[in-house]
């Protein structure tokens, strides 16, 4: 496609060009037109642009805050309201749903998925603390906050960011220095509640008009130097709680087993004790039953006895052979054992 170049050059000679001086002679036609000249103009736009600064709009997050002539009125709530114009009353703003943080030990450099920190110079002294047990103990963590009462925050506390800081630390560090530096690395939720109870309470003292919204203990540790001597601390501990734990595993298995069986001996020996003198009171009454016989009779008590022994005593003999010293050839002999007594007996 062929370019008109005439035409194309003809259409850009009658576009409408700003002609400045209809515009000025425009404005000095409007100038005599105002009652007062240029004063009057000049008057009239101070007037709109003063009209317009009695509208102004709050954010949804947002809490406005009100001066006449520099002293507290009202605060405003989200959405569009009305003030008094410029010079008479003012207006700040407060970000009261913002959740704000403060970090105590380190410094976010990069947040994001592989977040990045500071941690040396001038942010290691905050977190260097002292135990209860005179450790020395690195705590970092962070105060969330929320602005509750924007009055208090603009016009109780010069700087509340810095008073907030500072009682933070000053909580933080009352709260380590009451625990040992095992209970500082491994209760972190149970310091982050009370710190959190402390620190809202002198917060309230100072009137700065901040909610603490949570306060988040980070990796607590020891400072580098002292790193390998406090693992070596740390693995003698875990071995002496090793060496305790085996030896009571081992004192509550063999003290339970030596307590049963020194139980089972002494009721045996109860029981044997108990036996012996059951027997020996029983012989006793058997000897009194005899000797009361005896005395009745004492011929037939003896044979009676006498009898009785042979008795018991050829039942644990074998077979009894008899045989007469003046025994001239063989001849048949009294059988005293059992079948033949069975024998005779039929």
């Amino acid at each position: 496609m062929e370019w008109d170049w005439d035409r194309l050059k003809r259409r850009q000679d009658t576009r409408k060009v700003p002609d400045l001086d209809g515009i000025f002679k425009n404005f000095g036609r409007l100038n005599t037109k105002i009652p007062g000249g240029g004063m009057g103009l000049f008057i009239f736009i101070v007037m709109l642009i003063w009209g317009f600064t009695c509208v102004y709009t709050i954010g949804a997050d947002e809490t406005g805050v009100v001066q006449r002539f520099g002293k507290f009125v009202r605060l405003s709530p989200p959405g569009l309201n009305f003030k008094l114009p410029a010079g008479i009353e003012s207006l700040k703003t407060v970000k009261t749903r913002y959740v704000f943080k403060e970090e105590f030990g380190f410094r976010t450099v990069e947040p994001g998925i592989r977040t990045t920190y500071a941690t040396k110079g001038a942010f290691e002294a905050e977190s260097l603390m002292l135990t209860g047990d005179l450790n020395v103990a690195v705590v970092p963590w962070v105060v969330q906050y929320r602005i509750e009462d924007p009055y208090r925050y603009l016009f109780k506390v010069r700087d509340v960011r810095s008073t907030l800081r500072d009682l933070a630390e000053a909580t933080m560090r009352l709260v380590v220095g009451d625990r040992s530096i095992n209970e500082v690395i491994s209760k972190r939720e149970e310091m982050a509640k009370e710190a959190m109870g402390v620190l809202q309470n002198e917060l309230d003292k100072a009137e700065t008009g901040i909610r603490i919204v949570t306060i988040e203990m980070k990796r607590t540790n020891v400072p580098e130097p002292v790193q390998p001597s406090f693992n070596e601390v740390n693995q003698a501990l875990q071995e002496k709680e090793r060496t305790i734990y085996q030896a009571k595993e081992e004192y509550n298995k063999a003290i339970p087993a030596a307590r049963g069986q020194a139980e089972k001996i002494i009721s045996e020996a109860e029981g044997y004790a108990l036996e012996r003198v059951n027997r020996a009171k029983g012989e006793t009454n058997r000897f009194l039953a005899l000797y009361k016989e005896y005395l009745k009779a004492p011929e037939v008590t003896k044979r009676r006895l006498y009898l009785e022994t042979l008795n018991e005593v050829y039942e644990k003999v074998g077979d009894v052979v008899l045989v007469d010293e003046e025994l001239k050839s063989l001849i048949p002999f009294l059988n005293l054992s059992k079948e033949g007594q069975k024998g005779v007996q039929k």
